[in-house]
């Protein structure tokens, strides 16, 4: 997990839900602990890559385009960053949700 300050240690992960397949986060879930604010599920891009894709909502453009800010994990590490995502996680392919302000429950983003 290299140099960067994880919110969560590896001897703190607990297994809420099987392991083996990843996604990507930003930094500002990951490293400053800000709660998952929007998450959608791409095309898987390989059999192990679970297709979530993970923000807090508070990344701007320029913050989204830096190659710097966005790191694979496994999914089960974003569920012990956010453990509301995970009644989310079987969603079918091409869903976008958003946290419900305040609340620990999300809803789908209609186009």
């Amino acid at each position: 997990m290299g140099d960067f300050k994880y919110k969560i240690k590896p001897d703190e992960i607990k297994d809420l839900i099987p392991t083996g397949r990843y996604c990507y986060a930003s930094d500002k879930i990951t490293v400053d602990g800000e709660p998952v604010g929007y998450m959608h599920r791409e095309k898987p891009e390989e059999e192990e890559d679970s297709g979530w894709r993970f923000y807090s909502g508070t990344e701007d453009e320029e913050y989204v385009k830096s190659p710097y800010r966005f790191m694979m994990f496994d999914l089960n590490y974003i569920a012990n960053c956010d453990p509301a995502i995970i009644p989310y996680l079987k969603s079918k392919t091409g869903s976008e949700l958003e946290r419900i302000e305040g609340t620990d429950k999300f809803r789908p983003i209609d186009d």
